[in-house]
């Protein structure tokens, strides 16, 4: 039997998508997970990013690659290569081992009619960029759990009337959501062989981020 591999993405906005990426016929078996930029949308559908494929080396312990992408015009990628790799290094070994690919994506038209934070294809973990201003304009209200969590990493949100919502950030609240939230939930997703729904999957990669991104970071923060 084949082995499914697993798509998942950290959405970055509550409007459906406008374009329907289909999977070459060797990957034609995907199991699709987001996380959202705004409300998560239906999660199990085919509406991805298109992305570069990165076949799994299956060469335990030769660590992983960074591959950066210009950020596209308009956008600024939140965080560096070090930054990442530092990140990582704080973690136990063993949950780093099976990454092989981190990609600060480019924007493409494409992408921002589905635009995400973070995706993890694979044994490969993808980096979106963010508007240069650091402000995310909204057509939908922000669901609870979207509008508390942005709070919790110093994202700050303005109603402007009806059902629009704008979301501010500060370069140091959105490295800290980066690399606390997104990089940790995607490689949460990287981990998860065992989960094959979307719901459990995004369970599993929400409590890893939680247990691995926000207390450790918060625990360090109270002890300085």
């Amino acid at each position: 039997m084949a082995r499914l591999r697993s798509v998942n993405l950290k959405n970055r906005t509550s409007a459906p998508g406008s374009f329907r990426f289909v999977l070459p016929n060797k990957r034609n078996l995907v199991a699709l997970g987001k996380r959202a930029r705004g409300n998560p949308t239906d999660l199990r559908s085919s509406f991805i990013p298109p992305e570069d494929w990165h076949e799994p080396r299956d060469e335990a312990g030769r660590g992983y690659r960074v591959i950066v992408q210009p950020a596209g015009n308009g956008f600024v990628h939140v965080v560096t290569p070090e930054q990442v790799r530092e990140r990582l290094s704080r973690l136990p070994p063993n949950l780093v081992k099976p990454l092989e690919v981190v990609q600060f994506s480019r924007m493409t038209r494409k992408k921002r009619a589905f635009p995400c934070y973070g995706m993890q294809w694979g044994t490969a973990i993808y980096l979106y960029p963010v508007e240069a201003p650091l402000i995310e304009y909204y057509a939908k209200p922000p669901s609870p759990a979207i509008f508390n969590e942005v709070r919790l990493f110093g994202g700050t949100w303005e109603h402007e009337g009806g059902s629009r919502w704008i979301l501010n950030w500060t370069i140091a609240a959105l490295e800290d959501f980066y690399l606390n939230n997104v990089l940790i939930h995607e490689l949460g997703h990287v981990l998860d062989t065992r989960n094959t729904s979307y719901r459990d999957r995004e369970r599993y990669a929400e409590w890893f981020a939680i247990e691995y991104g926000y207390k450790p970071t918060r625990r360090a923060a109270s002890r300085a």
